[in-house]
């Protein structure tokens, strides 16, 4: 079909075949085979796609895409939003809280990114979840336990997740966790407007309804010694968290009462004990924390006669409470300094647009030298100096005060050691090797922030590691190397035995051309966790421009901030959700656009039958047929197709 003028005006079109320059031709002796002379033939190949090998969970992201959007089947008697949640779950039990929360490197990473837009995979997630929440779904444990038990600390993200994958394996667990409440990062760290808390309570109920032990207000190294941890179970997992903030490093931090950190303000707001703020705040950092400390004083806002008998600071200690019943807040000037450009801040670009919009002042290229003290010792001011476009270089005389009553460091994380000192390292965390085991201690492992503080999708995806590390040490089974590309992958034979589809049993004996054979899938090759398909691998002149299904989002502007605590996050319907998973272009595993059988001159490339159809294997070769022509790779969207037989 001939491209229109209109569309040929259109700057979305993002594809062509060919570049600008590239009309020079070199030998080609590896595009053209004469006739049926050519030893290459079909091999459908499946690949890790971009965006699980941008989670770091693991996700099987294009499965559950796959399966929202139709193309893959649930089993009989399992409806598409179980088996989906099944699937994304399998690696990661928290979809809801992802959904909303998670930054997204899946979706920098999407190979959709080179038509116009990439797929809204959050979006698609926290449908699922909130599917799932809204139906009632449970996981299931292993048929038969273990015998063995593992003490995992921490009920945060990484905790949870690896209870979640022990239950799974059949091994006993218990939680141990210094709050009233399990979360971690997600309760205590996370305000509810982002992630609200029937949700989160929701997703870490269907994980202890497991049979996970839970011991909460207990505090490992105090409470109860390391030691007999270690006699009474047969491994430990350590999911702590980064719970101690780091104050900022210049004269007059450490003595300033109103100088506090990060995670110490988000908790006693999370808890409920932190209601109003002074009314100029001064936040440093740059990173998601600091964008949440800013957002919640600008939603807080300033009540001055509790302010003045209750600070935030003894809120913080607990040596104080606040009482703003009757009273009427007023709005509180909030800015937040970043030591690189605003362009270069680390905070999800979204997050900070969304700041932006609220109200708060976000300097860029800036850094502290000094808390400026009063004559009772409160900080009255930071100064700071002006840095180059590097974030590096100070600017020689820049420097200048900004007044404030109180001051927040969200500059980074170290884990809280008390009573297990000997565990950590000099940077206040704890050492894992590449199966997150603690080096030179048997039976302990480690996941989380507590490794090094990153994303909560990160922690879950060193949990699942973590968890298969321990099963083989609990059956004193080898390790083994990690693949190149980890985990949670699409497998094969396992979707063909749930499918009825089994291979037959291989007899040993001696065969010539096992095409027509079924003991063998014969044109099938699974480098997932080798390689990552790339968009040059792709025919992205398939893919017609379809623009992004994105969800309502409650973010209030400078005037509305005040009090607004309503979900920020709106869900896709079910008919949006399953329009924008149908966006996704299957990088690596067939999706079954019948591309390659239209499109073969030999008619060798054909649909299987039905009854020996499943996702996976939807077309196969006749190789008696087949020249090595190499059109049906060509004509292939999704990479899925090499020319590869022979070699």
């Amino acid at each position: 079909m001939a491209t229109s003028r209109d569309d040929m005006q259109n700057d979305k079109l993002t594809f062509r075949r060919f570049k600008d320059g590239e009309n020079q031709w070199g030998s080609m002796a590896d595009k053209i085979f004469k006739e049926d002379t050519s030893h290459k033939c079909p091999t459908y190949v499946t690949r890790t796609p971009p965006c699980q090998g941008s989670c770091p969970a693991g996700e099987d992201i294009r499965g559950w895409l796959d399966i929202v959007r139709g193309i893959e089947q649930p089993p009989e008697g399992v409806s598409m939003k179980e088996y989906a949640f099944r699937r994304s779950t399998d690696a990661n039990p928290f979809p809801s809280v992802m959904g909303r929360v998670c930054p997204a490197p899946c979706e920098d990473g999407c190979n959709r990114n080179e038509v116009e837009d990439h797929v809204g995979i959050n979006s698609v997630e926290q449908f699922i979840g909130d599917s799932a929440l809204a139906e009632n779904f449970t996981f299931e444990t292993a048929g038969k336990d273990s015998g063995k038990k593992v003490a995992i600390i921490g009920g945060g993200p990484a905790g949870l997740a690896a209870a979640y994958q022990l239950r799974r394996l059949g091994h006993a667990c218990t939680v141990f966790d210094n709050h009233s409440t399990l979360g971690g990062m997600m309760k205590y760290g996370i305000p509810g407007y982002r992630m609200p808390r029937n949700v989160l309570d929701g997703e870490i109920g269907r994980i202890t309804s497991m049979g996970v032990e839970v011991k909460l207000n207990t505090w490992v190294g105090k409470d109860i010694a390391v030691e007999q941890l270690e006699k009474d179970y047969d491994a430990v997992l350590w999911a702590i968290g980064a719970q101690a903030g780091r104050q900022i490093p210049v004269p007059g931090a450490d003595k300033a009462p109103n100088a506090v950190v990060g995670v110490d303000f988000l908790e006693a707001f999370n808890e409920g004990s932190l209601k109003t703020v002074p009314k100029k705040i001064v936040v440093i950092g740059g990173g998601d924390t600091s964008i949440d400390v800013a957002s919640v004083a600008r939603r807080l806002g300033h009540i001055a006669d509790v302010i003045a008998k209750s600070p935030v600071e003894d809120v913080i200690s607990g040596a104080a409470t606040q009482d703003v019943s009757g009273a009427k807040p007023e709005s509180a000037d909030v800015m937040l300094l970043s030591r690189s450009s605003i362009e270069n801040m680390p905070a999800a670009q979204h997050e900070i647009d969304d700041a932006t919009r609220e109200g708060i002042e976000i300097v860029g290229c800036v850094s502290p030298v000094e808390v400026v003290l009063n004559s009772d010792g409160h900080a009255t001011a930071l100064r700071v100096i002006k840095l180059e476009d590097d974030g590096k270089t100070p600017i020689e005389g820049s420097e200048y005060d900004i007044p404030c009553d109180l001051i927040v460091s969200a500059i980074g994380q170290g884990g809280k050691l008390d009573g297990f000192e000997s565990m950590g390292n000099e940077r206040g965390l704890i050492d894992a090797d590449a199966n997150y085991q603690v080096p030179g201690k048997e039976g302990h492992f480690v996941a989380g922030d507590i490794v090094r503080p990153h994303l909560l999708t990160t922690a879950i995806g060193q949990a699942s590691i973590a968890v298969e590390s321990i099963d083989h040490y609990l059956k004193h089974q080898p390790l083994g190397k990690r693949p190149k590309v980890d985990k949670h992958f699409f497998n094969l034979l396992e979707k063909m035995h749930e499918a009825g589809l089994d291979p037959d049993q291989y007899s040993h004996d001696s065969e010539w051309g096992t095409s027509e054979q079924n003991f063998a899938v014969h044109n099938f090759d699974d480098r997932s966790a080798h390689e990552i398909i790339s968009a040059d691998k792709l025919f992205l002149g398939h893919f017609e421009y379809t623009p992004r299904h994105v969800r309502a989002e409650d973010v209030p502007d400078a005037n509305e901030v005040l009090g607004h605590f309503k979900e920020r996050m709106k869900g896709l319907s079910d008919e949006d959700a399953i329009a924008e998973a149908d966006r996704c272009m299957s990088c690596g595993m067939c999706f079954e656009c019948d591309n390659c059988v239209i499109f073969c001159p030999q008619d060798a490339v054909y649909r299987v039958p039905k009854d020996q159809h499943t996702m996976g294997r939807y077309v196969a070769t006749d190789y008696t047929k087949c020249i090595g022509c190499h059109i049906c790779a060509d004509v292939c969207p999704t990479g899925y197709i090499d020319m590869a037989m022979g070699e």
